[in-house]
């Protein structure tokens, strides 16, 4: 592991794959880490896998709570793009590591040479609907009781539906309960979940980079029809979708990793 300053000050964890090739910037979700980039890549590709761990994520420091945001984080890995890597770089991420890839994307295009985006959960709009049980677990954080508010968010009717519907996401949501230090968590999830991309259908249709867009059924989160929202409006972005989590995990990674691969292989 290596370390990146942001120009605040706050230091950021840098995980990386051993070897050479050019370089993968691959982001993890939102109060996941760099474990969960490092599980989905393909081990066989000639692109190296890297990660930077925002602020409050894995390794890195949080900094102030205030400053958590879409376009901060985004902000902070355009630094890092142009202070230790070779530009242009293949950028892509899952979840929230979408959201800073796009965005990367439509601002800096000069540092970007594909994009995948994986499972998104935000498309044009600022706090979608989708990510309300983000924003119910992050003030069930905040209270004094986050037992007793645990214990009632499982007991609710988000929960019953995801139980049903989205098991996977009910478990993420579930083990946010457990992250700490608690005080970040809530922070990220109440902060991140009501920001927005700020980028617009009409600067998507401008995009001139290879993308794909990989998404899952059965993920309340991060649900097909925004996937495909996305890949209509990106230029020749193409769409694949996978196993989901909820049905088949092993299948899941296995399509997951495959897709990754071969959009890969097809860039210059």
């Amino acid at each position: 592991m290596t370390t990146f300053e942001t120009t605040d000050g706050v230091t950021l964890a840098v995980d990386a794959d051993a070897g050479d090739g050019p370089v993968m910037l691959f982001q993890h979700g939102l109060c996941g880490n760099a474990g969960q980039a490092r599980e989905a890549f393909p081990a066989e590709t000639r692109f190296r896998r890297m990660t930077v761990e925002m602020r409050g994520h894995g390794r890195s420091q949080a900094g102030d709570p205030g400053r958590f945001s879409i376009a901060q984080f985004t902000d902070d890995l355009i630094a890092f793009i142009e202070t230790r890597l070779e530009a242009p770089v293949v950028i892509g991420g899952i979840s929230m590591g979408a959201a800073l890839s796009l965005r990367l994307a439509v601002l800096r295009p000069d540092l970007v040479r594909g994009l995948i985006l994986i499972r998104p959960a935000w498309a044009f709009a600022a706090a979608p609907e989708n990510l309300i049980p983000n924003i119910e677990v992050g003030r069930a954080l905040q209270s004094e009781v986050p037992e007793e508010t645990r214990r009632q968010f499982l007991a609710g009717e988000i929960a019953a539906q995801l139980r049903e519907s989205a098991p996977d996401n009910l478990a993420s949501l579930t083990g946010f309960f457990e992250r700490q230090p608690t005080v970040v968590t809530a922070a990220l999830l109440t902060t991140i979940s009501v920001d927005g991309t700020g980028v617009s259908a009409e600067q998507a249709a401008a995009l001139g980079v290879p993308c794909r867009v990989i998404a899952q059924a059965r993920d309340k989160v991060h649900p097909l029809t925004l996937a495909r929202e996305l890949a209509d409006h990106i230029p020749g972005a193409d769409f694949v979708e996978i196993t989901p989590k909820a049905v088949d995990k092993a299948a899941y990674a296995r399509d997951l990793r495959a897709a990754i691969a071969s959009f890969l292989e097809i860039l210059p």
